[in-house]
């Protein structure tokens, strides 16, 4: 039976890497009816206020989304998409999974840890605004609620993923009520859960410690600001964040996304690396239980890196999107 699933391209590079994704999902025999929905005019020319209503409602009705990056103005314009989004649909998990690809030479060997990170709330929902002109204060809201939530959605998962130990990454030396209830909410899930280690951890020892000795580690649970600046942290030790795939959970609804940027400068060039993307739609296919087509999706991406004559530019290589994309295709097994 055909799954139906929103798919979001997105702008800049996020109509490429989706193609590419595409045809490798049809090549693996995945089956799905997309929905299209798009975020659309252009950035630069959307309003203020821009909501995605049109991409909600679609992903209310499948369930299951996969897009690609948007772009979100700097310091003008209208506010995040990918913000609206988990919020309006409660998508509060962050998952993020950071694996080392074969064949990609990093400083350290055989990483493998995931990011969870609560994505509905915290300095990064940016809820801001100005007190009188010169003067803008910004709201860090912290709930025993979604603390609590999205620590049983970690330990669950390393129960079922058999992950051995979680850190929660924190600042309550000196927020000592918001980081300091995240932090007894953490705690209060974690005695359920006896058989895996639970430890905390101050978010700038926690930088220090991740590229000093990243193995210590195996998931970290993080609020949402502490979270954003974490995994792409993490996505740098092991190659960069078109490496790295994403995903948003939410009790009713899932989108599956590539983490990095819409990358306008190399937009229309045939120079994107598909690979974060890619890897987003294997966990959407053992979300949706079609676990045969996500392992030989994964397995012949994992076959072009080993082999290592088909990168694209970022990872040291000099090929164009579509020549990374049929050597993937055509390392389907």
């Amino acid at each position: 039976m055909r799954k139906k699933v929103t798919l979001i391209p997105g702008d800049g590079i996020g109509p490429e890497i989706t193609e590419a994704t595409l045809r490798l999902l049809e090549a693996a025999g995945a089956e799905i009816e997309w929905e299209e929905r798009n975020a659309a005019p252009m950035v630069g020319l959307r309003d203020d206020d821009f909501r995605p209503d049109d991409i909600v409602k679609s992903v209310i009705q499948t369930r299951v989304g996969l897009k690609g990056p948007l772009t979100t103005p700097v310091g003008v314009g209208h506010r995040s998409i990918n913000v609206a989004l988990r919020k309006q649909l409660d998508l509060y998990s962050n998952f993020r999974p950071v694996r080392k690809l074969p064949g990609i030479r990093t400083p350290f060997e055989n990483i493998d840890l995931v990011v969870v990170r609560e994505s509905t709330e915290d300095l990064y929902a940016g809820l801001e605004h100005t007190v009188v002109p010169g003067v803008v204060e910004s709201l860090k809201i912290i709930t025993e609620r979604a603390s609590t939530r999205i620590a049983r959605f970690s330990f669950e998962y390393a129960r079922k993923a058999g992950r051995k130990k979680i850190t929660a990454v924190h600042k309550a030396n000196i927020m000592k009520l918001s980081d300091g209830l995240f932090l007894d909410s953490i705690r209060k899930v974690a005695v359920e859960y006896p058989e895996i280690e639970y430890a905390e951890i101050i978010v700038d020892n926690c930088c220090m410690q991740l590229v000093m000795r990243p193995q210590q580690f195996d998931l970290l649970l993080l609020e949402n600001l502490y979270g954003d600046i974490i995994s792409d942290l993490c996505a740098g030790l092991v190659g960069g964040l078109g490496l790295v795939p994403g995903a948003n959970l939410g009790e009713n609804c899932a989108i599956f996304e590539a983490v990095h940027g819409s990358a306008p400068d190399i937009a229309g060039k045939g120079l994107a690396n598909p690979t974060a993307m890619m890897l987003s739609a294997v966990l959407m296919l053992r979300h949706l239980e079609s676990g045969p087509v996500a392992d030989r999706m994964e397995e012949a991406i994992h076959g072009v890196y080993r082999e290592g004559r088909h990168l694209t530019r970022d990872v040291g290589g000099s090929a164009r999107t579509e020549e990374f994309t049929s050597a993937v295709i055509g390392a389907l097994r």
